[in-house]
């Protein structure tokens, strides 16, 4: 059968309304023990992947985007997920009958085998427990135990951010890179320090004091870390924000600086086509918090436009796949759907559950 010009627009036009109809896949913690799978297309949960070693805490997407990395909360577990069978493929803990190890989030390597973080280790003893410092752990996945670990260098054990702060790893695994206050570079065999870069010192001489924050991982690019940053300027001290890249291979800093940074500022999500970006910012405390949607132009560096709207008393941000829409979560069984343009409240979608704050992973 032959299809004529028309017939064959038609027929690509529902296609692409079909796959737009779709939406993203959303996979977010939920508690006690699984992972929430959500369309954003149909609005609903369509899924829930059941987590054998407890509360997720964190997730980290794998470079390639095939797996998610789950840290859990209950025996100190760690559970790898197959995006696209939602299926468990790995997962195990890490705790004993007289030993306990506080860990919660870090990456993986490029190949897979281990997974990088810091670790506490709680010793059960007779009468009381003894708890360690904190140390960087390497994780063997396959062995499901930790393979080794090491001491924090003194000047780093008291640091902002402290053994907490996010990881990232270079493309041939021969380097881990620790974002807090300053930039650690560590040697991925023995974790000594091979340089620090001191962000309160860039090259840009109208900064200083400049910190990152959480990885944009909407936004991010193999081989470099893109996050928020914090700064201020050597002469009258106005605190600014904006984003920063950060190539892991070359270690130069971009700075893209945004506008003035406000008291709190609940996440920067990104459009997939880099245009516009879309903040909370929050005022006052508890009966008094006031909050507003702020969007920017990257273009111009600008705020474009902004909107209050009703706010909980704790909550997290987030956006849908194409950026169309903002979502309200967390603390609560429910995500509050906006439009990205108007800020007007569209949709409350009910996910039945309560969910933790391991944040979303959406995957296009």
């Amino acid at each position: 059968m032959k299809l004529n010009s028309f017939q064959i627009a038609g027929a690509l036009a529902l296609r692409f309304a079909w796959a737009s109809a779709q939406g993203a896949t959303i996979f977010m913690g939920a508690y006690p023990s699984s992972l929430l799978v959500f369309d954003e297309g149909k609005g609903q949960v369509v899924d829930r992947i059941p987590l054998s070693t407890g509360l997720p805490t964190s997730m980290r997407l794998s470079p390639d985007k095939k797996l998610i990395y789950v840290t859990t909360n209950d025996h100190s577990g760690i559970e790898i997920v197959d995006v696209a069978t939602h299926k468990v493929v790995n997962h195990f803990t890490l705790n004993t009958p007289t030993k306990r190890f506080r860990f919660n989030g870090g990456t993986p390597d490029p190949t897979g085998k281990y997974f990088y973080t810091t670790s506490q280790e709680i010793d059960k003893l007779a009468d009381h427990f003894e708890i360690g410092k904190q140390k960087y752990t390497v994780i063997d996945i396959a062995g499901q135990t930790i393979a080794k670990t090491f001491d924090l260098a003194k000047e780093d054990e008291n640091a902002p951010g402290g053994g907490r702060a996010g990881f990232e790893i270079s493309k041939d695994g021969k380097y881990l890179y620790q974002f807090r206050d300053k930039v650690v570079i560590l040697d991925t065999t023995d974790f000594k320090v091979v340089d620090r870069l001191e962000l309160s010192k860039p090259d840009e001489p109208a900064m200083e004091n400049i910190g990152f924050g959480g990885l944009l991982d909407n936004i991010s690019e193999p081989g470099v870390h893109v996050s928020l940053f914090n700064s201020t300027d050597p002469y009258i001290h106005n605190r600014v924000f904006g984003i920063a890249h950060f190539d892991l291979d070359s270690r130069k800093v971009d700075y893209d600086p945004i506008g003035p940074s406000p008291a709190a500022m609940t996440g920067l999500q990104v459009t997939p086509d880099k245009k516009t970006a879309y903040t909370v910012v929050s005022n006052g405390t508890l009966g008094n918090k006031r909050c507003e949607f702020w969007r920017f132009d990257l273009a111009s560096n600008k705020l474009a436009d902004k909107s209050e709207f009703s706010c909980k008393s704790r909550f997290s941000f987030g956006m849908s796949g194409d950026g169309n829409k903002l979502y309200i979560y967390g603390a609560s069984f429910q995500i509050e759907v906006y439009d990205a343009q108007t800020f007007k409240l569209e949709n409350t979608w009910d996910l039945n559950n309560d969910i933790t704050g391991a944040g979303l992973i959406i995957i296009r």
